[in-house]
């Protein structure tokens, strides 16, 4: 009984609390599945080249509508995916050009890029949500001093937020990187080559925001998160010890 109680509150603060690779869990899916129903309707179904391309991105923009409809509340960076896949083909669809079918992949990495700094900005870095469940690992102590850290009640909380918000600009930068590799390549790579090139920028865009960011942001601040929990410890007032009473006969 009290084994199931602890895996369903697992469970549950692990929905509120989705790692960084379960943030990015729709963004990878966003990649196989239209890399593979491009090859699959151009090939198998003889369609061409912007047909093949057509289908390969309606896929993903249904995905976003369920999502939406499914979890039945406003996501804005979702709203703004999706309205960046419907103007894009819309726009495709004016001009028949494969090429703006694929420059249309840099929109919703820009469109990603942008949130996650404009995030930053307001003071409430996006990437964070992923982060700290990474970081925190569930332990009481650890969430309690990153509420001190992240509130600015602890001496290091300068520190921390800093290097939190640069957790979050590595990423937008790195994602900002990528749709211009996508644009840039759109239109001076081939066409056939461009449709799985375009998946190894996004890779290697998120390698770098995991590598870079590990490395300037996370471990730094997996040590003053350990520092704060140590000090946490120390100012602790000691639980006095209460002595039996002496009965009297």
């Amino acid at each position: 009984m009290t084994k199931n109680a602890g895996n369903h509150s697992r469970s549950k603060q692990l929905k509120q609390n989705p790692s960084v690779l379960d943030n990015f869990k729709p963004l990878l899916v966003d990649v196989a599945v239209p890399l593979g129903s491009y090859y699959l309707v151009k090939d198998a179904f003889g369609l061409s080249t912007f047909a093949a391309l057509v289908w390969s991105s309606v896929l993903p923009a249904a995905r976003t509508v369920w999502s939406l409809v499914k979890e039945r509340r406003t996501n804005a960076l979702a709203g703004l995916i999706l309205v960046v896949n419907v103007v894009s083909l819309l726009l495709s669809f004016v001009s028949g050009d494969p090429r703006l079918m694929l420059a249309k992949d840099g929109g919703v990495s820009s469109t990603i890029a942008l949130g996650i700094l404009v995030s930053v900005w307001r003071g409430r870095p996006m990437m964070t949500a992923g982060m700290k469940p990474f970081l925190v690992k569930g332990d009481t102590a650890k969430e309690a001093a990153w509420q001190r850290l992240a509130s600015g009640a602890a001496a290091r909380s300068a520190a921390f937020r800093r290097k939190e918000s640069a957790f979050s600009v590595v990423w937008g930068v790195a994602l900002l990187a990528e749709c211009v590799a996508r644009v840039v390549g759109a239109y001076t790579v081939p066409v056939d080559t461009m449709v799985w090139l375009g998946s190894v920028f996004l890779v290697v865009a998120m390698v770098i925001g995991f590598v870079v960011g590990g490395g300037l942001v996370v471990a730094p601040m997996e040590r003053m998160l350990a520092a704060e929990v140590e000090a946490g410890a120390t100012e602790r007032p000691a639980r006095p010890v209460q002595c039996a009473r002496a009965v009297a006969i």
